[in-house]
């Protein structure tokens, strides 16, 4: 039967896959998680036996077959200020956070243009067949499918957002979709609706009166033939979000909104030998701690540093800590390592803990594996991914700027203790696995869709044809207020001039 089951799936990919497509990949990142979803999808679509071409900061050492990196390595430098400042966004005031990002992304959108391999591309006579474009306030990358005459597909490197949310006139009611700034959840009380409405209004003006602006104007630098970006920027067939019920709350999508959350997420690989030794003998469990690729453990400071430490010193378990730097001075149960196979840990049957920063591909990888995370968020989606963890309670959270030695003391052994952080995240887990194909197939699937039905019109939304006093029914409501006003006014007169005459009849007869 199992013989049957693959032979007809085998049969059926083939039936599906007539024909190689050619696909271009926009993904000028420089953050590596970033980085990390476009190329998963480009890959997987690669080894469909799609001809793949990738935009891309981080080019391949090795060949990859059906694979080819147009490299914009150099956009790295264009943004070491704003690197530097990552640290410093929580404190910044929200507009100041908007702001700081459009200019951060106006910088990589421009050195991406300018790019002698990207102008050769664009010069070129290669054709595709679609675009995929990874979305992170870079709208004038759309020049890519219009260029190419094809499709466009927007990755979204996380929930719907105000950034992205316009392209398919998308709703999202401030009463419970939380803007992705803030650390709300669905259920807000009056005044977090008030602070959420207000930020969510703010930045629908920054996006239509700055950002968008300035996107624009980029794109007329770089190809003056370029239409204005207003009339190419709605054309995007679909949208891939990187969400899953099992971590985020649900929200309206258009129906070429697809989610497609821990897709990302391979199979475990074998651990290196020294490691699989590690992990197999802490019959007590392993805690794992990992800051992500944007964020050093070497960056803490000596207070936070020595409050983690000296926490460890007091549990049973093993700890294994990537950290980038050496560390002399540490307990015995501790081991260091400047990087680590994150996915291929938390797979081990030993890993009872997993202290992150809430960034959202491991938070994701922690739900798949079913192990508790203790957050320490930085900035940004990072909190609002926390929140959703100790909402759903499997995890609990610290804030990265206090760091007291008790508080994680207390909050490691709580959830290493108290079996129902274990149990809440196999609970997740399998959420997430109940799915009817796994995200990585059904990614796919939407993408060769997009092509096989011509960028699928169909499931684009009319509303994206309508003014926007249309699209709130301000038409209607003033139309249905001025004909009650008519016909209000219509009958105040009408009876005064009947109360008037009756008494002025009334008066003739007693005279």
């Amino acid at each position: 039967m199992k013989l049957l089951l693959r032979t007809c799936i085998f049969v059926q990919s083939l039936f599906v896959l007539t024909g190689s497509y050619r696909i271009l990949g926009v993904c000028p990142m420089t953050s590596h998680s970033h980085f990390t979803l476009e190329f998963r999808l480009l890959k997987a679509l690669a080894d469909r036996g799609h001809e793949v071409v990738s935009i891309n900061s981080h080019p391949q050492k090795e060949k990859i077959k059906n694979f080819r990196d147009v490299s914009v390595k150099e956009i790295e430098k264009s943004v070491s200020e704003f690197i530097a400042e990552i640290f410093d966004f929580p404190k910044m005031p929200y507009i100041w956070q908007l702001l700081r990002m459009v200019d951060y992304r106006r910088v990589v959108t421009t050195a991406t243009f300018k790019n002698k391999h990207v102008q050769d591309l664009m010069k070129s006579n290669e054709t595709f067949d679609l675009v995929i474009m990874h979305h992170f306030v870079n709208d004038a990358m759309v020049i890519f499918a219009h260029k190419f005459k094809c499709p466009l597909i927007i990755l979204a490197p996380g929930p719907v957002t105000p950034f992205n949310n316009f392209m398919f006139a998308n709703p999202t009611p401030s009463s419970y979709v939380a803007n992705v700034l803030t650390s709300y959840g669905s259920e807000m009380n009056f005044w977090e609706r008030l602070d959420n409405t207000f930020k969510n209004i703010l930045a629908e003006l920054v996006v239509h009166y700055r950002y968008l602006p300035s996107q624009d104007a980029i794109l007329k630098d770089a190809f003056s033939d370029s239409p204005p970006l207003s009339s190419i920027i709605y054309n995007a067939s679909l949208m891939l979000v990187v969400t899953n019920p099992s971590l985020d709350d649900p929200v309206p999508l258009q129906p070429n909104i697809k989610e497609i959350g821990g897709y990302h997420i391979l199979p475990p690989k074998p651990l290196p030998k020294d490691l699989q030794e590690f992990m197999d003998n802490s019959t007590e469990g392993v805690v794992f701690f990992s800051m992500g690729s944007n964020i050093k453990s070497s960056d803490f400071s000596v207070k936070a540093r020595n409050a983690v430490l000296n926490a460890f010193s007091k549990i049973p378990q093993k700890v294994l800590w990537k950290y980038e730097e050496d560390l002399t001075e540490r307990p015995a149960n501790v081991k260091i390592i400047s990087w680590l196979p994150q996915n291929d840990i938390l797979a081990h049957n030993n890993t009872k803990v997993f202290i992150s920063h809430g960034g959202l591909l491991g938070t994701l990888e922690a739900i798949h594996y079913g192990v508790p995370i203790l957050g320490v968020p930085v900035f940004w989606d990072q909190e609002r991914n926390i929140n959703s963890v100790v909402k759903k309670g499997f995890g609990l959270k610290l804030m990265y700027n206090n760091l007291e030695e008790k508080a994680f003391e207390e909050s490691l052994k709580e959830i290493l203790n108290n079996p129902k952080y274990m149990k809440n995240a196999k609970k997740q887990s399998k959420i997430l696995h109940d799915q009817p194909m796994k995200p990585m197939d059904e990614a796919i699937f939407w993408c060769e869709y997009v092509i096989r039905h011509q960028g699928a019109p169909h499931l684009r939304s009319k509303a994206l044809d309508l003014y926007w006093y249309q699209l709130y029914s301000l038409d209607i409501f003033v139309f249905v207020f001025a004909s009650v006003f008519g016909i209000y006014a219509i009958l105040k007169l009408f009876i005064k001039y009947i109360v008037k005459n009756n008494i002025h009849i009334y008066e003739k007869k007693n005279k």
